[in-house]
């Protein structure tokens, strides 16, 4: 097995703190990149182009999609969100590690093309929690949210075919389980394969 850089994907519905749990493995483990994912909607006060996301327009999107460009993509509340399959194996074919802020329908198709990536998601303590942060927004309509929950309860669904589940009752214990697990898959013998060969022939 070459030096290829590990990718880690994180599902969650809305709601769940997902991206306050990305935020602090990137923190903790700067060396892991974050993989910058393509929509065509609007960008939200404080996003920023090519960093949060790469901002395009439908007709491009869709562009892309003819050309295959995306390893994986969806249409989501009218919008179009992918992940370009190029950018991907370019980060792991420099040896770098990858995190992926996904969805289960995007981390599915992922999951059918590559066999060692790290899948993990992220639970809120209960539905009734789960209502409520979504509530906290404040920026979206009732019918937005109702939406946003009825979809949740089809997602949390999916938890049972992902390798690890992580409990966000508390996002600093959450952070820290998510960082154990990154930390252990780095230590796996088949991950370590060329380093331990390389061991053996200056032995």
């Amino acid at each position: 097995m070459s030096d290829q850089g590990l990718f880690i994907v994180l599902s969650a519905p809305s709601g769940a703190g997902k991206s306050s749990i990305c935020r602090r493995l990137l923190a903790a483990c700067p060396e892991i990149e974050f993989s910058v994912s393509y929509t065509s909607r609007k960008p939200r006060p404080n996003e920023i182009n090519g960093k949060d996301y790469h901002f395009i327009s439908r007709e491009d999107f869709q562009r892309r999609i003819d050309q295959g460009e995306f390893i994986e993509w969806i249409e989501n509340y009218g919008h179009f969100y992918g992940t370009s399959g190029k950018a991907m194996h370019e980060v792991l074919g420099r040896g770098k590690d990858l995190l992926l802020d996904i969805e289960p329908r995007g981390a599915k198709e992922i999951k059918k093309k590559f066999e060692d990536g790290i899948f993990v998601f992220v639970l809120p303590p209960s539905l009734d929690e789960l209502l409520k942060r979504l509530e906290k927004r404040g920026h979206e309509s009732p019918e937005v949210i109702k939406k946003r929950f009825t979809q949740a309860e089809r997602e949390l669904k999916e938890v049972m075919w992902y390798d690890y589940t992580v409990f966000n009752e508390d996002l600093e214990t959450a952070a820290k389980q998510l960082i154990a697990i990154y930390h252990a898959e780095k230590c796996k013998t088949n991950r370590l394969s060329s380093k331990i060969d390389r061991f053996f022939k200056l032995c």
